[in-house]
């Protein structure tokens, strides 16, 4: 139930469905409060415009990823590195056969890395689907394919492929961590999941160091970002709106721990 009614609130969170909403009412009142209607039209508008601009997605992006912090520890071979799923796009790799990914690839990019380079004994790849089809595709297992295509030995790669959210991510983690007796551990997530991924760890009693990726806050100056209106900055805000949302959710339901 939880994970329909977060799919129901991934649509109300989105800016455009907000501007869609205001342009509809007003255009439906425009005979009737015709004021009214052009106000709505206006603030419609209005919502569209600046969630769409640079100024406004990395002004959003810049709190989501403000509480990313790097506590890897360079000397330090860790037990396993936790890769969280969410990189892969599920529906493309099924469409076209090949491992397809999204924006967020560098999770896996980093795994592969750390394990190559030898900061790592395990890599732990944290993963399910949302589609219940038993030919879905599974991220873990996908994933765990293409690391052993470049080098990483199979017995080095462990996958959970049950959960299907973060909270669901933590708690099949702590499972298999305490059966394996890890002790040292490092978690890879994206840097604007990077809170709330810890967070949700940390409620199931596990603190690993933490390597934010797939950063998207850019190098420009605040007075240099673009008015001008992007869809990929529209993109982002959501993403970033979808992300804030999650984590009130998450401690509101008592998933994740400062």
């Amino acid at each position: 139930m939880f994970l329909i009614l977060s799919k129901v609130l991934d649509l109300f969170l989105a800016p455009l469905t907000w501007a869609l909403l205001l342009l509809v009412v007003g255009g439906a009142l425009l005979r009737r409060r015709p004021r009214l209607s052009r106000g709505l039209t206006l603030a419609g508008l209005g919502v569209l415009y600046l969630f769409s601009t640079d100024v406004v997605s990395t002004l959003l992006t810049s709190v989501a990823e403000s509480g990313a912090k790097d506590t890897s520890e360079p000397g330090v071979t860790y037990d396993a590195v936790i890769v969280l799923g969410g990189g892969l796009d599920p529906a493309a790799t099924e469409r076209t056969g090949r491992v397809e990914f999204n924006a967020a690839s560098e999770r896996v990019l980093k795994g592969f890395e750390l394990v190559r380079e030898g900061r790592a004994r395990h890599v732990f790849i944290s993963g399910g689907s949302l589609d219940p089809r038993p030919e879905a595709v599974v991220e873990a297992d996908v994933l765990s394919r293409l690391l052993q295509e470049w080098g990483v030995p199979a017995e080095r790669i462990v996958t959970e492929g049950r959960s299907r959210n973060t909270r669901e991510n933590a708690l099949e983690s702590e499972r298999i961590i305490s059966e394996r007796g890890w002790k040292r551990l490092l978690l890879v997530t994206s840097a604007a999941h990077m809170p709330r991924a810890a967070g949700c760890f940390a409620a199931v009693g596990l603190r690993p160091d933490t390597l934010p990726v797939d950063a998207r806050m850019p190098a420009t100056r605040p007075g240099r970002l673009s008015w001008v209106p992007r869809a990929s900055s529209l993109s982002q805000s959501t993403d970033v709106l979808r992300e804030l949302a999650g984590r009130v959710v998450y401690r509101l339901r008592g998933w994740t721990t400062p």
